[in-house]
């Protein structure tokens, strides 16, 4: 018989398991800006969990909302039936998303929300009497949740290759990562927005009568934190109006004060036909994910369907009640304590933390967006990813946990954070860095 505490069963994802397990990171408790290790240390939190806890852990409002919920109801079906918590959070989603995305499909997490998306835009094209429009369209290092539909269009090499021939029918547009122009770039690089134009190639390669969608992220995130060209979006946007293709944003990570705003169509300024989100809907408590769509996609499902059953698609815990519950709560507490507009006020913050490690040892590009922070560190003689997760151990070590992307460190805190948090945050990942080869 194991142990209770034997690590041995556990299968971890986005894990290397053998080497964990000789040498586990375990983490106890958190609170506000940081965890609490087996070994009793505070660990400064440099990554919101997972790009996720935006509003500081331990919030007691949102333990209360789910308690009640709890308490009051547990679980109700959502076929055929509804309860009120699920309404009032699609109407809260609504009044804080773009103009004229009045309608929300729940779901349980970023990779079901874009799977969602993806199903909803081929049924939307047939609704119309538009069926061969069915070829989907992602970009080379764009993340999309692991489902098959989001590897599919997702352009992240080994969350493909080891998994077959994905989805027919799929194309991918080129990244607009660009070390040689773009290295070092504070905000939106000023290169690389005719990228947008690959859409245009895929037009003449496929005609623009077979393609559904485009999706992407707005800002690339597990990549490696890439913010897009100035223009890129508004280019894309453009294009995909011109040949009558849905465009989706990916913001699972963005949206939820990511970027100082709701959304990251709210920053840019550019309102894409469906947006997908997570993550940070919920503050991480409980599971959830949701897939806001324009008026008119709804509105042609319900004019157009062939069946009584508008859409062939749901989850058992689609709008799960305890998790609408947590939703609610998270919403008022991003509202009641202005922590988009904090984040906002922390962006320029940031920015300077991060571009002060410029010159440091193998360090060969910095990058920011919004509360968001990248640095990218030369490969090691020892393989790709390597350095980058010498460096993250090390932090921990140091008392912070900071994400590695193979050799990018990603930087994503909760959006309560303060200056002697970002300052911390620099100073210790800076001194990690200098003691790794």
């Amino acid at each position: 018989m194991s142990k209770p505490n034997n690590l041995e069963p556990l299968w971890m994802p986005f894990t290397p398991n053998k080497a964990f397990k000789k040498d586990p990171r375990i983490i106890v408790g958190a609170k506000d800006m940081h965890f609490i290790s087996d070994d009793n240390r505070q660990i400064l939190d440099g990554t919101a969990g997972l790009w996720c806890v935006n509003a500081g852990h331990g919030r007691k409002k949102i333990q209360e909302a789910v308690t009640k919920q709890i308490e009051e109801l547990d679980y109700s079906p959502p076929f055929q039936f509804g309860h009120p918590k699920q309404f009032e959070l699609a109407n809260r989603l609504t009044e804080i998303f773009p103009e004229g995305m009045g309608h929300v499909f729940l779901s349980n997490s970023g990779s079901e929300a874009v799977d969602s998306a993806l199903k909803i835009a081929l049924a939307y094209q047939r609704s119309r009497g538009h069926a061969a429009k069915t070829r989907l369209i992602g970009r080379e290092r764009g993340y999309h949740g692991v489902g098959f539909g989001g590897i599919s269009v997702g352009g992240m090499v080994k969350n493909r290759m080891y998994f077959g021939t994905m989805l027919a029918g799929v194309d991918h547009l080129r990244h607009t990562h660009n070390l040689e122009l773009n290295a070092f770039s504070k905000g939106q690089p000023q290169h690389g927005a005719d990228l947008a134009n690959d859409l245009e190639r895929l037009v003449q390669l496929h005609d623009a009568s077979t393609i559904a969608a485009v999706i992407v992220e707005p800002v690339a995130g597990s990549t490696g934190v890439l913010p897009p060209p100035v223009g890129y979006l508004q280019r894309l946007r453009e294009l995909c109006t011109k040949h009558d293709i849905l465009l989706i944003f990916d913001e699972v990570i963005s949206a939820f004060g990511r970027l100082g705003k709701s959304t990251a169509s709210d920053y840019f300024g550019v309102i894409p036909d469906m947006i997908t989100c997570a993550k940070g809907l919920t503050n991480a408590t409980i599971p959830m994910g949701a897939t806001v769509v324009q008026d008119f996609i709804y509105e042609s499902m319900m004019e157009h369907s062939d069946a009584p059953i508008e859409l062939f698609h749901g989850y058992t815990y689609s709008g799960h009640p305890v998790a609408c519950a947590a939703a609610l709560a998270t919403l008022d507490i991003y509202k009641e304590e202005g922590l988009f507009e904090n984040a906002a006020k922390q962006s320029p913050v940031i920015e300077e933390a991060a571009h002060s490690l410029k010159g440091t040892k193998n360090v060969i590009d910095i990058r920011n967006m919004g509360l968001i922070a990248a640095i990218e560190m030369a490969p090691s003689s020892a393989g790709v990813g390597v350095r980058g997760f010498q460096v993250m151990k090390k932090a921990w070590d140091m008392g912070l946990m900071v994400r590695a992307n193979g050799d990018t460190l990603a930087f994503s805190p909760p959006l309560i954070v303060k200056e002697n948090h970002i300052d911390e945050m620099f100073t210790k990942v800076k001194q990690a860095i200098e003691q790794v080869d």
